[in-house]
């Protein structure tokens, strides 16, 4: 008792002209515009996760297709728009309920998949609308059904789901597997890539460093050009060896430019360090992808 009367005696007192927290002003400009932008992101975050499941699991719904004798199915217009939905709405559910939105949301944004391509199943069959159409329509119906959807939740409350340590670690490295994800084709088919596109490595750095302003610290700019430079001198010395040897520079190139990425990381100075990683993995995973093809083809 006397903790709660000394407590209660040392608290502070509230003016009787405070203002309530009902009578408090309405946010700022600032913060609505803050907010906009955060559902915004959150939009664009689902559809990279969309992207992420075509990518993922659109070689292996082709590989099951083809171990079940269903290939010719798959690739008629209205199997290939339902395969298309179906891996979409997996990403999107598995990075949704990881963002801890409920099922009733997740199940109205899968319907926003599927709705327009059923749709158009009608003028398709009906001869107004050709394989071509079907497909951009109904991606193009899909953007306004998703915003809708979006819409309608953006004031739920998030939902309690309980994560393991496990899938929150794995969940941190999605530069990693985003990186993964979009060379899953290549394992499949591997290719040399032109000696142009060595560029790509240092000029992304460059670009991100203006826009974010990052390239201004003592040395920062030099040592950029100067990779910028070094990969330069690369591009030219395989647009003129050509052939094998061409190759092999392309290769090296992409595989030296990960350790670049590994600087950039620890320093976490230029770009951010989600951008060094997604980097550093996509420049090893293609560079041993292009060891392969020149291994096995002989490129």
């Amino acid at each position: 008792m006397q903790k709660t009367r000394m407590f209660a005696d040392t608290a502070p007192v509230v003016p009787l002209t405070a203002p309530l927290p009902s009578d408090q002003p309405a946010p700022p400009v600032a913060a609505a515009t803050g907010a906009t932008r955060g559902w915004w992101w959150h939009l664009g975050e689902m559809a990279l996760a969309m992207i992420a499941g075509m990518l993922l699991l659109g070689p292996l719904v082709e590989l099951a297709g083809a171990a079940l004798g269903a290939s010719g199915a798959l690739a008629r217009p209205e199997g290939a728009a339902l395969v298309m939905a179906t891996t979409m709405t997996v990403g999107m559910t598995v990075w949704m309920r990881y963002r801890a939105h409920h099922w009733r949301g997740v199940g109205e944004m899968a319907a926003a998949m599927y709705v327009p391509f059923l749709l158009l199943f009608v003028p398709y069959r009906a001869g107004l609308l050709d394989a071509d159409g079907l497909l951009l329509g109904g991606h193009l119906l899909m953007v306004p059904a998703m915003v809708l959807v979006a819409v309608r939740h953006r004031h739920e409350s998030p939902a309690v789901i309980r994560r393991h340590p496990a899938v929150v670690a794995l969940a941190r490295r999605w530069p990693a597997w985003l990186a993964l994800l979009l060379t899953a084709d290549m394992w499949l088919d591997p290719v040399v890539l032109s000696p142009w596109t060595m560029l790509v490595l240092p000029g992304g750095y460059l670009l991100i460093g203006l826009f974010r302003r990052t390239l201004r610290g003592p040395g920062v700019l030099a040592t950029e050009l100067g990779g910028l430079a070094v990969w330069g001198a690369l591009t030219l010395v395989g647009i003129l060896a050509g052939g094998r040897t061409a190759a092999w520079l392309v290769a090296l190139g992409w595989l030296a430019h990960a350790g670049w990425d590994v600087a950039r990381h620890r320093g976490g100075r230029v770009v951010p360090r989600g951008y060094a990683e997604f980097c550093g993995v996509l420049d090893v995973v293609l560079a041993g992808i292009m060891i392969l093809a020149i291994l096995t083809t002989g490129a």
